[in-house]
């Protein structure tokens, strides 16, 4: 809904943008990046935490990303031009539109114009437009999807290992993550123990200046506060201050609770974070493609 040119609803799908921008744009002038982004963050009463917004990939905020591509479009289709790095202006074209007075500018009403229509003729545009989502964002949509999809079959096929399988992924996914120096080092350590609620322990540094203590379960039921006690019991006796608690299930939030207000560090890793963990660092799970995605470089085209 629009009410004397404020628009109040969430972070905006790219298409809505369109016109807003173009209505900034309207006075002729050269507007910066920073300059829409801040002019049409107010025009659509957007928060500071929204503004904060991250894609998936933590690389690029939502609304950024979004107003990137709006521009792009615009742009694509003779509305706007570039004047200089970073910096746009409406067209006369631009102008004619809002003569017009449009309700809205998206996608359908860019392909009156020839020169998107031949931008359009690049292969399988489609499937983000119908979603109203940028390139960015459907890419990561999938890749998050395919992320989710693979942590599953992870953690099912670890809880079907035997206990002996279960204690060498839990010291590859560690070394991996930097603990406790060389494999060999770290399967000596790790299993050794087995008593007092402690099922092994592991260097936090490769010069072992201080030592971290393990207890892992692979369980089907939620971990509640009675284990978590227990362990955080043997780490007092052993006088440790640093424990890592991991299982194939989930904690209740009792244990979460719990957790959070002792001063012994407790970390617990359950089923979908231990997952997340073996794809981040390479535990069972293999590279098949590799993408990279790469914008235009405005500081090479600066320089004269």
């Amino acid at each position: 809904m629009i009410s004397d040119g404020r628009v109040d609803m969430p972070i905006p799908d790219f298409q809505t943008i369109m016109l807003p921008m173009l209505r900034v744009m309207a006075d002729g002038q050269e507007h910066s990046i920073q300059g829409l982004l801040d002019r049409l963050a107010e025009t659509f009463s957007l928060s500071e935490e929204e503004l904060r917004e991250l894609l998936p990939s933590g690389k690029q905020t939502l609304f950024y990303n979004r107003v990137g591509w709006a521009r792009t479009y615009l742009a694509k289709a003779g509305l706007l031009e570039t004047t200089r790095r970073s910096y746009y202006r409406i067209t006369a074209r631009g102008q004619q539109v809002l003569q017009q007075n449009p309700s809205r500018i998206d996608i359908r009403f860019l392909e009156q114009f020839p020169e998107y229509l031949e931008f359009r003729r690049r292969p399988k545009l489609t499937i983000f437009e119908e979603k109203e989502q940028t390139p960015e964002e459907v890419l990561e949509d999938a890749y998050q999807e395919i992320r989710n999809n693979l942590a599953q079959e992870l953690l099912k096929l670890v809880k079907q290992s035997p206990p002996a399988f279960f204690e060498r992924l839990v010291v590859e996914l560690l070394v991996n993550m930097g603990y406790g120096g060389s494999r060999r080092d770290a399967a000596r350590a790790v299993g050794q123990v087995g008593d007092e609620g402690i099922d092994g322990i592991i260097d936090e540094d490769r010069l072992g200046l201080d030592t971290i203590y393990i207890q892992a379960k692979r369980w089907d039921n939620v971990v509640g506060r009675p284990e978590i006690q227990k362990f955080v019991g043997a780490l007092m006796g052993k006088r440790a201050r640093k424990g890592i608690f991991i299982t194939t299930s989930t904690f209740s939030a009792e244990a979460i609770n719990y957790v959070a207000n002792i001063d012994t560090k407790i970390v617990l890793i359950d089923g979908k974070r231990l997952a997340e963990l073996m794809i981040d660092y390479d535990v069972g799970v293999a590279t098949v493609s590799t993408y990279q995605l790469k914008r235009v470089d405005s500081d090479y085209f600066g320089n004269g």
